[in-house]
């Protein structure tokens, strides 16, 4: 794949970083309101695809430093992971749990399971379609 135009590796540089913050933003916010982790991981796979359309395949590997199938199942593990801890208070399968632990210079933070499952279906669909546009784009090659 050849590389994109002055305008499109511009904008792919500049658009990265904020595409980033914003898919956390909407990890963080889909627990109230629309969001979570299916659409923040659409939206992280959005910024490294239009990376990927302006630099090749090497350069956003290169950006990603991981494997996208890697990233994939790390969030397997971690979504599935988010089941266990009611197992061990006697709590059903999957049921919610929250935490509150006190971290100095920043208050009282809230850590739940729902959080922690979203985090795993973030990072299995931002690893899950990166793996397959990349694919895409190697067999183009």
């Amino acid at each position: 794949m050849q590389p994109g135009s002055l305008i499109l590796s511009t904008m792919a540089r500049l658009l990265l970083p904020l595409q980033l913050l914003f898919s956390v933003f909407m990890l963080l916010r889909g627990h109230d309101l629309p969001g979570g982790g299916f659409i923040a991981g659409l939206v992280a796979s959005s910024a490294f695809i239009l990376y990927l359309f302006a630099f090749g395949v090497p350069a956003t590997q290169q950006v990603l430093r991981m494997d996208a199938r890697t990233i994939a199942g790390v969030g397997l593990v971690i979504g599935t992971l988010a089941a266990v801890p009611p197992i061990f208070i006697g709590e059903p399968f999957f049921k919610a749990l929250w935490w509150y632990p006190e971290i100095p210079l920043i208050g009282e933070v809230s850590i739940n399971t729902p959080l922690i499952f979203d985090v795993g279906v973030y990072l299995t669909v931002l690893g899950s379609v990166l793996a397959i546009v990349v694919s895409l784009a190697e067999a183009e090659e």
